[in-house]
């Protein structure tokens, strides 16, 4: 691949599913994409939101120009680029006149105000690569995809995903017990909140080692 340093590739063995050797394309692709979609299937309960209280509606704010360069500025020149080769470099350089940016921006208020994403956003390329260090090469757990999405859809993503952040944050919408995903939250802040639970006593029946062996 062009856009990455050259590595050295390990010795490649036929991939074993269910007691299987599988040589052909299409099992080879069955057999990955068995493996790495397990949930695609899977039913999701939407009752339990039935419990959740209703929240007042609020309305969503139009984007600013300020948002989309702070987001893009924090996006990696190294990084894949897109399907259809545009890389973050290329973004940020086009997007330094205020007229592209002015296009992006209605393009992704449209997106807000009918309710609607583009199948052109929803396009992707998959390539799957060897995790690095494995002594077999025998399996497909031992192989990772990296999933490459429009470099356009995803920055205005990256906005959409900040801006509902900082709305649910502002407006208490957040479990106190929610860390994961959160901006301004690391590991050190879940380390506290299980040291607290632990030394509060709200943990029965459970030895600590216990539960910071699960966690971990």
């Amino acid at each position: 691949m062009s856009w990455v340093n050259k590595h050295k590739l390990p010795a490649i063995e036929s991939i074993k599913y269910d007691n299987q050797q599988y040589l052909e394309i299409e099992d080879l692709w069955n057999t990955l994409h068995s493996t790495f979609n397990k949930a695609l299937h899977h039913q999701v309960n939407v009752k339990v939101l039935d419990k959740i209280d209703d929240k007042p509606i609020l309305p969503w704010p139009s984007f600013s120009k300020e948002e989309f360069r702070l987001a893009l500025s924090k996006c990696n020149n190294s990084s894949a680029p897109s399907p259809n080769k545009l890389s973050w470099g290329h973004l940020k350089y086009i997007l330094k006149e205020d007229e592209c940016l002015n296009i992006i921006i209605s393009i992704a208020n449209a997106c807000i105000k009918v309710g609607y994403w583009s199948s052109h956003f929803k396009k992707s390329t998959t390539v799957v690569i060897p995790k690095p260090n494995k002594k077999s090469y025998d399996s497909s757990k031992t192989f990772r995809p990296i999933i490459l999405f429009n470099t356009v859809g995803k920055l205005i993503e990256k906005v959409i995903s900040n801006c509902l952040q900082f709305q649910v944050a502002s407006n208490d919408l957040f479990h106190p017990g929610q860390l994961g995903g959160l901006k301004f939250k690391s590991t050190m802040d879940v380390r506290v909140t299980l040291t607290y639970i632990i030394r509060s006593g709200w943990v029965k029946n459970l030895s600590t080692s216990t539960l910071a062996f699960d966690i971990v």
